[in-house]
């Protein structure tokens, strides 16, 4: 039987990073993609100069500006990383069918079986990294594996421009010599929790047993963490992923976040990111399912299913909102958030070119909507200029979507 293999692929810092190879004097400089200073929101992406001021993905702004005020702070052009994005992923299908894109910079790729084509795992990964950057100017870091969770953990520990192999023999000893931070899905607060019982690697996690971690943790947070010590498949994608052709974006919070004005922020980003999505590479949906993964590892799915297609990130947002009032109490801290579209069949490729057609239909309507904001795609595509949604600057009331521009 031949042995599965797993690449874990991660576009480096990617919205910061096309930033700074669309702008060569933004290169050496921290730049923060996100909600603007002075406004209410999250930091999307930033780059590595940033980071090494303790920046990092989901953080609100404001602490952003008070860690690296000096940094230079952009909006987001979704539409121009939807474009890479695209190119990107059009390079990992042509070294294997099976791509499961995981959201706009990272994917999974099922290599096994590819050594015919492209040479064992590192002369693959080699080649692929290769192209990327050829093709778009970027860097990408590459976990290889024989499951997924391991890749995903691997493709982090070299970055930016990382490879890293794990063979099947190796898992065990790569997962021993692990710190605890670099164990994949253990929050900040149980990091905290297991060094309070002095347990500071993966080695000294992996002496407890199931039972005794389950009563720590519960019984989800014990068989994760029991699982996870070891290597195993920690089933990246969760409970309740849709199986159909999909498009999703999830975040994972830096510290475990009860806040509903950042979890909003956070949720309209991801939604945000969907209608870009959906909107360029041509599909349509009418499904939508949201995931929370809880600090006590407990994944929460939920689905909605409507009659039309979602034509807006309003709409998304919208009905984003109401999965999350059904799904999250409002005061249990969240570490994963995570959005889909499921179901999806093409559709809305043929309108594009409508987008700035004259004779709207009625005022507000979402088909108006979605003209609008397809014009703000095309806009930022063409590199003809940037529009934000006031809500993204951090302008939006917490409780509501703005209106679509």
């Amino acid at each position: 039987m031949t042995a599965k293999v797993f690449f874990h692929v991660d576009l480096d810092a990617f919205f910061a990073s096309v930033e700074q190879n669309d702008d060569p004097s933004l290169k050496g400089k921290p730049v923060i993609v996100g909600a603007r200073p002075g406004h209410r929101g999250v930091v999307s992406t930033c780059s590595y100069e940033a980071r090494a001021y303790g920046i990092r993905s989901a953080m609100p702004i404001s602490e952003a500006c008070r860690l690296c005020p000096q940094g230079v702070y952009l909006a987001p052009r979704m539409a121009r990383y939807a474009e890479i994005s695209g190119r990107v992923m059009e390079l990992f299908s042509s070294f294997t069918p099976e791509v499961q894109r995981v959201s706009i910079d990272e994917a999974f790729l099922d290599m096994t079986g590819t050594e015919g084509l492209w040479g064992p795992p590192q002369d693959a990964a080699r080649l692929l990294k290769a192209r990327v950057r050829e093709s778009t100017g970027l860097g990408i870091s590459i976990g290889a594996a024989p499951n997924r969770y391991v890749a995903k953990i691997a493709s982090g520990l070299r970055k930016p421009d990382g490879l890293v192999i794990v063979a099947p023999e190796g898992i065990e000893a790569f997962m021993l010599e692990l710190p605890l931070a670099k164990l994949w899905g253990a929050g900040e607060k149980t990091r905290a929790r297991l060094r309070e019982l002095g347990i500071e690697s993966v080695a000294q996690l992996a002496s407890l047993g199931e039972t005794q971690l389950s009563s720590l943790f519960g019984k989800a947070g014990g068989a994760f963490l029991y699982g996870a010590a070891r290597g195993r498949d920690a089933r990246i994608m969760g409970p309740g992923e849709p199986a159909s052709r999909s498009i999703s974006a999830e975040s994972t919070f830096e510290r475990d976040c009860a806040d509903r004005g950042c979890v909003e922020d956070v949720l309209m980003s991801l939604a945000n990111e969907l209608a870009y999505r959906l909107w360029s590479e041509g599909f349509r949906s009418r499904t939508l399912v949201l995931k929370l993964r809880l600090h006590d590892f407990t994944t929460i799915s939920r689905r909605r299913s409507r009659a039309s297609c979602y034509l807006t990130s309003g709409e998304v947002f919208r009905d984003a909102l109401s999965l999350l009032e059904k799904a999250w109490d409002g005061h249990t801290e969240i570490r994963l958030l995570g959005l889909c579209l499921a179901e999806l069949e093409k559709g809305l490729g043929d309108r594009q070119g409508e987008l700035f057609a004259d004779g709207e239909p009625f005022p507000g309507s979402s088909e108006r909507q979605s003209r609008a904001e397809g014009a703000v795609f095309e806009i930022e595509r063409r590199g003809l200029g940037k529009v934000t949604r006031a809500r993204l600057l951090g302008r939006g009331d917490r409780g509501r979507p703005e209106p679509d521009q």
